[in-house]
């Protein structure tokens, strides 16, 4: 289909790369987000392969690559400092083409917004909800304006009110855990420059991954009963107590953290739904399928939802619901399987089982590194780039 006027509603990942892939499409976008400043939500973001191949073919690569970090292997320690794993990645990049960027999210953010154009991206725009007819679909704004187009994307995250619409009511259910995340200067004493180490015990974790920049981000992560709140001044307190006694490594990142620049995050995600479209409205990235961040797929898939949609738009002339029904069918299982796959992860790391738990840090010492390249490949070249 040609001519078409696509409104999306969120500026984040998800949205500014469909903003993107529609407008190489040859098609008018206008996005919309009710923050009065784009800030995107925790600190860094580990951008999978599948991912990657999908801002290559949008022209995005060498940017990418430019802010992205050199990630060559991955390691699991123990909270006693004994090495549980060591994985060389680089047979990992051989086999699906491409290897993995860990980026800093403002970084991501603002190399996705100069590539659509800051002057389209419409802020202080709250939806609050949609309607549609045969010929068009509108979004509507807490201050009474009103956006229309061929169809409307929501791309707004985990508290969707595009979602609303498409399916009624989802509540997010919280994961049971905390995580704090931030940047930190690379610095050898805490992380090799291209290593991605991941320090478990005690049902927590506590990672360092490289970026660009000369930085690492970092994320802890502990069990904790929902609403806890703690201020940003009392963090670097907060995260030494619950980490106490762990390796040097952990000690020192945590003195070296911004407690003021560190986000603390309750994690949350949400059922996969029946649906992920109705008529000319369709869902993307959080809205469409939240999972919890433990298998890192999260930005990827609202990345691929982006390439998958467009693609569907561009090449069928059967109309734009039909089209959009091709994207839910090509896109629903797999995201759902990737959330529950993610929550399954999440409930071993963080101690839901103590004893599967426990057996997780055994089975770390004997998994061989090809099962980890496998597993990891599996989920890549399932993308819709292959």
């Amino acid at each position: 289909m040609y001519n078409l006027k696509a409104v999306i509603i969120g500026a984040g990942i998800g949205g500014l790369t469909t903003g993107i892939a529609m407008r190489q499409a040859g098609y008018q976008v206008e996005i919309y987000d009710r923050a009065q400043e784009l800030r995107p939500a925790g600190a860094g973001i580990s951008l999978w392969s599948n991912g990657v191949k999908v801002l290559n073919r949008l022209g995005l690569g060498e940017k990418l690559a430019a802010i992205g970090g050199e990630m060559n292997a991955m390691e699991y320690r123990s909270h006693t400092d004994e090495s549980l794993s060591y994985v060389d990645l680089r047979p990992l990049f051989e086999r699906v083409g491409q290897r993995p960027y860990p980026v800093a999210r403002t970084d991501l953010q603002t190399m996705l917004l100069e590539a659509f154009g800051p002057e389209d991206v419409h802020l202080g725009m709250l939806c609050t909800g949609v309607e549609q007819d045969e010929h068009s679909a509108t979004a509507i704004f807490e201050n009474g304006e009103r956006a229309s187009g061929d169809l409307v994307v929501g791309a707004d995250g985990i508290h969707s009110a595009v979602r609303t619409h498409v399916v009624g009511q989802v509540d997010r259910r919280y994961a049971r855990y905390v995580n704090w995340n931030g940047l930190v200067k690379a610095d050898p004493e805490l992380c090799d420059p291209n290593l991605w180490v991941l320090y478990v015990g005690d049902s927590k974790r506590a990672s360092m991954m490289p970026v660009g920049g000369d930085r690492f981000y970092f994320f802890f992560g502990a069990p904790m009963a929902e609403g806890t709140q703690v201020e940003p001044t009392y963090r670097q307190d907060e995260l030494s107590k619950i980490f106490q006694g762990w390796p040097e490594p952990v000690q020192k990142l945590i003195q070296a953290l911004d407690p003021e620049q560190t986000n603390r995050l309750e994690i949350g995600d949400i059922d996969p739904l029946d649906c992920l479209v109705k008529g000319r409205i369709a869902l993307l990235g959080d809205s469409a399928h939240a999972t919890t961040p433990t298998l890192g797929q999260g930005g990827c898939q609202a990345i691929e939802d982006a390439e998958v949609l467009t693609r569907y738009l561009h090449t069928t002339n059967m109309g734009v619901a039909d089209a959009l029904k091709r994207y839910e069918a090509a896109r629903k299982d797999r995201t759902a399987e990737l959330v529950l796959k993610a929550r399954k992860r999440t409930s071993i790391i963080y101690g839901y089982v103590p004893a599967a738990t426990q057996q997780w840090y055994s089975d770390l010492k004997q998994e061989p590194p090809e099962a980890v390249i496998d597993a990891l490949a599996k989920v890549i070249l399932a993308g819709p780039m292959g």
